[in-house]
């Protein structure tokens, strides 16, 4: 019994949420997760794939403004 207490504890330790310079061992953007998330079949799926094609739109009509506000 603890033996395996003990394997279970050092899998958890060897499974840490870091990597070894302290930096988060996940090198996924948020935009990047959210686009894996979309194209995946889970539930939900669908709304966000809807939120970033919003998102893509927005920023799109945000760069044409700000580039017709630059030749004024």
């Amino acid at each position: 019994m603890r033996l395996i207490l003990m394997a279970g504890l050092l899998m958890l330790a060897a499974c840490g949420g870091q990597g070894g310079d302290g930096t988060p061992a996940d090198t996924l953007t948020q935009r990047q997760r959210d686009s894996v998330i979309g194209a995946s079949r889970l539930p939900g799926a669908g709304g966000v794939r809807g939120a970033l094609e919003v998102s893509d739109s927005a920023a799109a009509r945000r760069a044409l403004l700000d580039s017709l506000s630059r030749e004024n």
